[in-house]
């Protein structure tokens, strides 16, 4: 397989840049590197999901799926300080770039560490999980992913996605209908599909 963002250990040569991006009103430093997703910028599906997020009523943790170097966490940690926020992502490079991109901005709700998927989070209750999932990866890897949220939710709790229509959406919306009980398109902003799922 060739590399990319999904890889455990990337083998591409560290370059790390230090740029500032303004999300949900707040000011951010984020730290990337070469091997991450989307290492210039903040993605612009990641923003169209992070804009549209509403969070559900029930009491919870969040989990970020594939957080990256933290922009989708780190922005609803910060916005939502009183919730903790749990980032995982297969990629190690991508999990030391999440927890120095979380201290450089003072943000302490959050838990960060290495996981294929929810693998291995501890048992909390989870009342959000939002997820960019890497379509590079394959259907299989992104639907483990959806399986795995639906398993840690509490009933009630939401499964939020940003998906382009030409890479899946109408997949996934149709895989998504056969396990949880109410499946919406809440945006659709430039083929980026965002798709919440209610266990």
């Amino acid at each position: 397989m060739t590399e990319h963002y999904y890889s455990q250990k990337p083998q591409t040569e560290s370059k790390p840049q230090i740029w500032r991006f303004t999300l949900l009103g707040h000011s951010f430093i984020f730290e990337t590197d070469s091997g991450v997703f989307s290492k210039s910028e903040v993605d612009f599906g990641s923003r169209v999901l992070i804009d549209t997020f509403t969070m559900p009523e029930i009491e919870g943790a969040i989990f970020d799926v594939g957080c990256g170097y933290g922009p989708i966490g780190l922005a609803i940690a910060k916005q939502y300080q009183d919730r903790t926020v749990y980032m995982m992502d297969i990629n190690e490079r991508a999990v030391q770039l999440a927890k120095k991109n979380a201290e450089r901005n003072g943000i302490q709700n959050v838990r960060v560490f290495q996981s294929d998927g929810v693998s291995k989070v501890e048992e909390v209750p989870v009342a959000a999980v939002l997820t960019n999932p890497p379509i590079r990866a394959g259907k299989e890897t992104i639907f483990k992913i959806y399986d795995g949220a639906y398993d840690v939710l509490c009933s009630g709790g939401e499964l939020w996605i940003v998906i382009q229509k030409k890479q899946g959406a109408p997949s996934t919306l149709r895989y998504l209908e056969e396990k949880f009980r109410n499946v919406e398109v809440v945006e659709k902003k430039k083929g980026y599909w965002i798709i919440k799922a209610e266990k």
